[in-house]
């Protein structure tokens, strides 16, 4: 059976976590936490880092979560995320990276830093000027978001793909930490609002961080 090692505000565990729900594959929990310099993570990983898909059984550790999940797609057909023709496909890669790249380090990086490592590791008060530039950044991308989901029925084409998954878990963590100002962002916000409700991503809503509360909205698949 996989063992799961992640970090709940890790949007590329959360990535993993939905894709294995769509999946149907059973899976069990680890948590790990990134400032814990006496964690064995690197026993499993030489980068350090979550997440890390493992199964004792078999000897296998798989590292990096874009690895990970085309080792899934690669492996079990059933919900296939990464689907169509080469040309489909090579968009989808090209929305992943845009997501865990540029939205990651515009946004998701920022807010982590600010609202957790300087809360629970440094113990320093956020810098709101960091914290106003990541939600300005933040309405740019869902402006791009706002205009996928006018021109395509998911973010990538005519079905839901890993383009969805990546974004959905980088919107995720941004909106835990306070850091999304949905007004204006109608289209963005319905998409969000679909995925919301899948039973792959509810495990996640239900999820609190220890110190770090989220906004009322946050769980609420229509808020």
């Amino acid at each position: 059976m996989w063992t799961l090692h992640q970090f709940p505000l890790c949007p590329f565990s959360r990535k993993v976590r939905i894709l294995l729900g769509e999946k149907s594959i059973a899976y069990d929990l680890v948590q790990r936490r990134p400032w814990d310099e006496g964690d064995d993570l690197w026993r499993l990983n030489d980068a350090g880092r979550v997440p890390v898909l493992e199964d004792k059984a078999r000897n296998i550790a798989l590292c990096d979560s874009r690895a990970i999940c085309e080792y899934l797609e690669e492996t079990v057909e059933r919900s296939p995320m990464l689907a169509g023709s080469a040309l489909a496909r090579a968009e989808t890669r090209r929305l992943v990276a845009l997501f865990e790249e540029n939205f990651h380090a515009d946004v998701v990086a920022p807010l982590l830093h600010e609202k957790m490592t300087k809360r629970l590791v440094l113990r320093q008060p956020p810098d709101g000027r960091v914290l106003r530039e990541a939600m300005k950044r933040a309405h740019g991308h869902l402006d791009y978001i706002d205009w996928l989901v006018d021109n395509r029925s998911w973010l990538a084409g005519s079905t839901m793909s890993l383009a969805d998954l990546a974004a959905a878990a980088q919107v995720s963590v941004a909106d835990y930490l306070g850091g999304i100002d949905w007004r204006g962002h109608d289209q963005a916000r319905g998409w969000y609002a679909v995925f919301k409700s899948r039973p792959s991503f509810r495990p996640l809503l239900a999820e609190k961080m220890e110190g770090i509360h989220p906004p009322s909205h946050y769980a609420m698949v229509d808020g």
